[in-house]
C-alpha cells in the first residue's frame, strides 16, 4: 500500500456520480510506475457546488483535477485560464494548478487521437462520420477539423444539436467543413471509405444490444468504426461493423490516453509506451469481471471453478471441455492424431473467441495454455488471472490414477511432474494477478484470498 506523507500531492476527480470511476486505478498506477509522490481519489460534488469545489481544491493545494459529467462546461466559469481549443469546444475535463488558479484543458480529444494513432488511423484528408451530438461528439468534431479532415458529417436523431456543432466548428475554423444530418439521412453520404466514431449513449449497459443505425448498408460506407463506449467491450455498433467486414475498436484506449494526457500535464513528464500498455491490461482486466484459473493439471481448476460458479452466481467455462465439444473428440484423441501444436493452436483460437464477449464468468484453462505468451496477453484482457498453486506431493496424490492426461503418458509420474513444474511454475507466477494455495482444498478460504 502506498505511504501517504505530508509531502504527498493530491489529485482527484470531481463529478456526480464518481463512485465507480476507473480513474483512481489509472492515476495511482501511473504515480507508482512514475515514482511520483501523488495520490488520486474521487470527490462527489453536489449540484450548485462546483464553485466551492474549485475554490476549496485550490485552497487545499490540490495539484490537479479531472472533471466528469455533469460539470465539464459549468466548471469553465471558475477557471483563471483555459486552453483555446477547450474554450472553443466548450468543455473541460482536466484542471492544472497555476500561480493564480486552475487552467482548463480538454484531454478527451487528445485521448481519442492517441487511440487512433495506436491503431494506425489518421484523420487528415479523410471523411469522418460522427454519430450523436452531445459533448463528446462536439469535442471530436473539433478534433477532426483541427487534424485536417476532408469532410465531417454529424448525425443525430434531432437535427438541432448537430446544427449547433456544425456552426461552432465551421465558425472556429472559418470553412464549410461540417455537415449536419438526421440519423435517417445517412443515405445522403456518398463516400464508402469513412471513419465513423460512435459518440451516442446507444449500446451502453444495460441496453447492450441496441445499435444507433441497424441498416447494414450504412456500415458498407465505412473503412473503420470506433465506439467511445468501452463497456461492454464489444458493443452492438462494433458487431455491426464486423458483420460488414469493417474493423472496429472500443473506447477503452481513449479513456486510458485522456488520463495519461492529463497526468503528463500535471507531472510534466512523459509516460512510456510500456507503462501505457501495462495500465491498459489492468483496465481490461478490471472491466472484464472474469476470473481465469491457471495451474498444473490436478490443481483443482475445474473443481474450484464450478464451486465459484455455484456459490458466487457466475457462469463457468472449461476450455478443455469446450475444445472437446467443438472437435467431437477427447484431448487424448486430438494429441494422438494431430499432435500437441495443433491442440495449442486450438487453445489460442478458443480463448480469442471467448475474449470477445465473456463477462462474469469463471474460466478454467488447460495446464499448458498459459505457457504461450500470446495466450497470457489475451487472458489478461479477459479478467483476473488466478494461479492455483499446488505442491508436488498433493499433485502426486490427485494424479496417481489419472489416465486422461496426454503429457503424463510414457514416463514416471514423479519425474514428469518435476519436469512440468520446472518449466511452468515461473510462467504461472508471472502471469498471475493472484496466487492461491490449493493444498487443503478449502474452497471458501481460496475464494476469500481472491477477493482480498
Amino acid at each position: 500500500m502506498k505511504e501517504v506523507k505530508g509531502t504527498t500531492r493530491v489529485l482527484g476527480l470531481i463529478g456526480n456520480p464518481v463512485e465507480h470511476s476507473i480513474s483512481p486505478l489509472i492515476h495511482n498506477t501511473l504515480a507508482s510506475l512514475n515514482e511520483d509522490d501523488y495520490v488520486y481519489t474521487t470527490f462527489k460534488v453536489e449540484k450548485n457546488g462546483v464553485a466551492d469545489a474549485i475554490r476549496g481544491a485550490y485552497a487545499l493545494n490540490v495539484l490537479g483535477l479531472n472533471v466528469t459529467v455533469p460539470y465539464k462546461s459549468e466548471v469553465i466559469d471558475y477557471l483563471t485560464s483555459i486552453d483555446p481549443l477547450a474554450k472553443a469546444i466548450g468543455a473541460v475535463n482536466t484542471l492544472v494548478r497555476t500561480d493564480d488558479g486552475f487552467k482548463g484543458y480538454n484531454t478527451d480529444i487528445l485521448g481519442l487521437e492517441r487511440e487512433l494513432m495506436d491503431e494506425g488511423i489518421t484523420l487528415s484528408n479523410r471523411t469522418c462520420i460522427i454519430l450523436g451530438a452531445g459533448g463528446a461528439a462536439r469535442a471530436i468534431a473539433f478534433l477532426c477539423a483541427s487534424r485536417n479532415a476532408k469532410k465531417v458529417y454529424v448525425l443525430n436523431r434531432t437535427i438541432n444539436k448537430a446544427e449547433s456543432i456544425k456552426e461552432a466548428v465551421n465558425s472556429y475554423f472559418k470553412k464549410d467543413l461540417v455537415k449536419a444530418l438526421k440519423l435517417s439521412d445517412y443515405t445522403k453520404i456518398d463516400e464508402d471509405d469513412c471513419i465513423c466514431i460512435q459518440c451516442s449513449s446507444v449500446g451502453l449497459y444495460p441496453n447492450v444490444e441496441d445499435v444507433i443505425i441497424s441498416d447494414e448498408a450504412f456500415y458498407k460506407k465505412l473503412e473503420v468504426g470506433v465506439d467511445i463506449i468501452y463497456n461492454p467491450a464489444n458493443t452492438a455498433f462494433m458487431k455491426a461493423c464486423n458483420r460488414a467486414g469493417v474493423k472496429s475498436y472500443n473506447g477503452l484506449k481513449m479513456l486510458l490516453y485522456q488520463a495519461i494526457c492529463a497526468y503528463e500535464l500535471w507531472s510534466g513528464s512523459q509516460i512510456s509506451q510500456s507503462s501505457s500498455q501495462y495500465i491498459y491490461e489492468k483496465m481490461q482486466a478490471n472491466m472484464a469481471g472474469n476470473i481465469i484459473l491457471i495451474g498444473f493439471m490436478g490443481s483443482g481448476k475445474t473443481t474450484f471453478g464450478k464451486w465459484i460458479s455455484k456459490n458466487k452466481n457466475m457462469d463457468f467455462i472449461d476450455t478443455d471441455e469446450l475444445i472437446e465439444e467443438k472437435e467431437h473428440r477427447t484431448i487424448n484423441e486430438i494429441f494422438e492424431k494431430d499432435g500437441e501444436k495443433y491442440f495449442r493452436d486450438l487453445e489460442t483460437s478458443t480463448i480469442k473467441e471467448l475474449s470477445k464477449s465473456l463477462n462474469n464468468t469463471v474460466i478454467s484453462v488447460g495446464g499448458g495454455l498459459a505457457v504461450k505468451e500470446e495466450n497470457v496477453r489475451i487472458l489478461k484482457s479477459m479478467g483476473k488471472i488466478v494461479y492455483l498453486e499446488t505442491s508436488k506431493a498433493e499433485l502426486m496424490k490427485r494424479l496417481a490414477n489419472d489416465t486422461n492426461r496426454p503429457l503424463l503418458k510414457g514416463s514416471n509420474l514423479s519425474d514428469k511432474i518435476d519436469d512440468l513444474m520446472a518449466r511452468r511454475e515461473d510462467i504461472y507466477r508471472n502471469a498471475a494477478t493472484v496466487i492461491v494455495n490449493t493444498n487443503d482444498g478449502n474452497m471458501d478460504r481460496m475464494y476469500k484470498e481472491i477477493e482480498r
